[in-house]
């Protein structure tokens, strides 16, 4: 069985998040799936289940070490590009992939890939600003209080916590006891934290995002959860404008620097959200089979 490395969300190689894309020459159990996602250990692992289009698209598992995910962002952009390269000989301009979220469009420009996320949903704001100062191991006053901290979700929700600046964003640290309280009270998903970078750029945020739930605590580079930002963003007009193009700058604290575009707008109530980035393709080889 043939499998890939590729960096997503990279500008050169040895950046952005890595994935585990493999093509199974024969039927995969979902145990075997999980078994091969956990043996890589990647935050997440990529399994292409059909060689040419069904419905229109690919289909594709997209596995954690721990469980199946129905959505997640990196592997839609670094699915389509194995797939554009290896079934579609490089010339496809757009691949989609039948996800149980359901069907994600992955548009190809040069060597930029852009997928469409969903409609966003808005859930529950958390006003116990204390609390997920703890959680974060921060002060409190490190948190902006003039925009929410809220849930949301284009397909896989995350918790936004808006702060003051980039260095409350380094400074972040889980207290995985706080964390483990923090979810358990309110909502089961990653943590995403965000400010506005200090840089001469426009529209340019720092980002970290945390999780718990897939033997990884933190994310070099996530998709989902900025696309789950771009909707927060537009809703309180954060930059003050309902069509907008912002650089997001995510993974620096970990050694693997990302880049992560999000262009969006909301007219008449309807969100359009992109986000975009590069991969790079880093390694392939041949998965031995267990008979």
């Amino acid at each position: 069985m043939d499998f890939y490395i590729v960096d997503v969300f990279a500008e050169e190689k040895y950046q952005g998040n890595q994935l585990a894309v493999l093509v199974p020459d024969s039927n995969l159990t979902m145990k075997e799936m999980q078994q091969i996602a956990k043996e890589i250990n990647f935050s997440e692992t990529t399994f292409i289940m059909s060689n040419k289009q069904e419905n229109g698209g690919y289909d594709v598992r997209i596995f954690t070490p721990d469980a199946e995910l129905p959505f997640a962002g990196h592997p839609t952009l670094g699915t389509a590009y194995i797939i554009n390269r290896i079934m579609e000989n490089g010339n496809a301009s757009k691949v989609v992939l039948n996800l149980p979220v359901g069907q994600i469009p992955v548009i190809f420009n040069g060597d930029t890939l852009t997928m469409s996320q969903n409609e966003p949903s808005f859930g529950m704001k958390i006003d116990q600003f204390e609390f997920v100062a703890r959680v974060l191991n921060i002060q409190v006053e490190d948190i902006r209080t003039d925009y929410p901290i809220q849930q949301v979700s284009t397909g896989l929700p995350c918790i936004i916590v808006p702060l003051k600046a980039v260095d409350a964003v380094q400074r972040c640290s889980i207290d995985h006891v706080q964390f483990k309280r923090f979810l358990d009270t309110y909502y089961y998903c990653n943590l995403l934290v965000f400010s506005e970078e200090e840089s001469k750029d426009t529209n340019c945020l720092r980002v970290r995002v945390f999780m718990d739930n897939t033997g990884f605590y933190e994310d070099p580079a996530t998709g989902s959860a900025n696309g789950n930002l771009a909707g927060y963003l537009l809703k309180y007009r954060f930059f003050n404008k309902e069509n907008i193009d912002v650089r997001v700058n995510q993974g620096y604290e970990m050694g693997r620097p990302s880049r992560v575009n999000i262009q969006a707008k909301l007219k008449n109530g309807t969100y359009d959200i992109q986000v975009s980035g590069k991969v790079q393709l880093v390694a392939k080889g041949d998965w031995l089979s267990t008979d």
